[in-house]
């Protein structure tokens, strides 16, 4: 079985989901609406219980050009429906998965000839 390694460099919120957007089937504007949801919620001093409170919608429609932040709860259905919001118990939060701490991404693959 051979194996062959692949690095990527990952310098940003957006180049991170956009690694495993093949899991979520987001669109372009969907990836950048949800790093703007990420890199706000992680900016935040204290861990958020709701990562989709008021106060971050509006902060994520201010960072994304997005006029009304209750447009964004059109996205936030969305994101729960694809598995990158999880709702539990009133309150959403972010896929584990989809944490951007790390600086890179190793992915082997396995395949025989």
């Amino acid at each position: 079985m051979k194996k062959k390694r692949i690095t990527v460099k990952i310098d940003t919120t957006y180049k991170y989901l956009r690694l495993w957007n093949g899991l979520f089937n987001l669109t372009p504007k969907e990836l950048k609406i949800l790093a703007a949801f990420v890199d706000i919620n992680r900016a935040q001093p204290q861990p958020v219980k709701n990562a989709c409170n008021i106060d971050i919608k509006k902060l994520v429609a201010d960072k994304v050009g997005i006029k009304d932040h209750n447009t964004l709860n059109n996205y936030v259905k969305r994101f729960k429906d694809k598995g990158v919001i999880l709702k539990k118990t009133g309150d959403y939060s972010l896929n584990k998965l989809l944490d951007p701490e790390t600086s890179s991404v190793e992915i082997l693959i396995n395949y025989a000839h």
